[in-house]
C-alpha cells in the first residue's frame, strides 16, 4: 500500500471569515470595537474578568452557530490521498465540524474552558460561561485561550509537524502573529508551500501564491495535489 505523502495546512482569520465570522485585523471586524488590553490580555482577565469572559460568551456564541465553508470541506477531501494535520490559528471548531481528522489550536479553543490556577485542567465547554464558575479547587476559570503575552503551548508540536510535511499550505492568514509566522521557517527545502490569500503578505520566496479567498483558492489547491498524488 503506497504511504500518503505529509500535508499541514495553516490557517488563520480568513478561512472562518467566509463561515461568518470577524476577523482581527479587518477594519470592519470584531476586534475594530475592543482593544486588546481589556479583553485578550491575563492582566485584562485580572483587572475585569467579567468583560473578558462576557467577550468570549459572545464570540462562543457566534461560533457556535457558524457553520464550515467549501475551503474547510475541501480539506477534508484532501485526507483521502494525504496525511493532513491542521495547524490553526483560529478559536472555533470549524475545521472539526467539517470533519478534518487532525486538529492543533495554537491559540486555544472557545469551545473550551480551563482553570486560571492549572493550565492542564480543561474542560469542554457550550453555551456562556458563568462568572462563578470554578475548578475542583475552586479557583476561577476562563477561557481557554491563548492571550496576548502567553506562551504557546503547542507551539513545538506545530513546528515537528511542518518539519516533517512533503506539502505545506498556508490559508487566511496574514503571517503577522507571533509565533505562528515562523512556522514557515521550519518547511523542509523540498517541501511544496501554497499561500492562499486575497492580500498575500510575507509569503516567503519559495510559496506558490494563490490570491484568492479560500473557498475559491483552497479547491483549486485541493484539486492540484489530489491530481498529483
Amino acid at each position: 500500500m503506497k504511504t500518503k505523502a505529509k500535508c499541514v495546512v495553516l490557517t488563520g482569520a480568513g478561512i472562518s471569515a467566509e463561515s461568518g465570522l470577524s476577523t482581527f485585523r479587518d477594519n470592519d471586524g470584531l476586534w475594530a470595537n475592543y482593544r486588546i488590553e481589556e479583553v485578550c490580555t491575563p492582566e485584562a482577565l485580572a483587572r475585569n474578568p467579567q468583560k473578558v469572559i462576557e467577550f468570549y460568551n459572545y464570540r462562543r456564541q457566534e461560533a457556535e452557530k457558524a457553520q464550515p465553508n467549501a475551503g474547510h470541506l475541501a480539506l477534508v477531501e484532501l485526507e483521502e490521498r494525504y496525511e493532513v494535520k491542521i495547524v490553526t490559528q483560529n478559536v472555533d471548531n470549524l475545521h472539526e465540524k467539517a470533519g478534518s481528522s487532525t486538529v492543533l489550536h495554537l491559540h486555544g479553543q472557545l469551545n473550551k474552558l480551563r482553570s486560571s490556577f492549572d493550565e492542564d485542567y480543561v474542560i469542554d465547554w457550550q453555551g456562556d460561561q458563568p462568572l462563578d464558575l470554578c475548578d475542583p479547587q475552586g479557583h476561577p476559570m476562563r477561557p481557554h485561550i491563548v492571550f496576548f503575552g502567553e506562551s504557546v503551548p503547542l507551539l513545538d508540536t506545530a513546528i515537528d509537524w511542518v518539519a516533517e510535511a512533503d506539502v505545506l499550505i498556508i490559508i487566511g492568514t496574514s503571517m503577522q502573529v507571533y509565533p505562528a509566522n515562523t512556522l514557515i521557517q521550519y518547511a523542509r527545502p523540498r517541501a511544496e508551500i501554497y499561500f492562499i490569500d486575497p492580500h498575500p503578505q510575507n509569503t516567503g520566496s519559495r510559496a506558490k501564491v494563490i490570491a484568492e479567498k479560500a473557498g475559491v483558492g483552497v479547491l483549486r489547491v485541493v484539486k492540484d495535489l489530489l491530481a498529483k498524488s
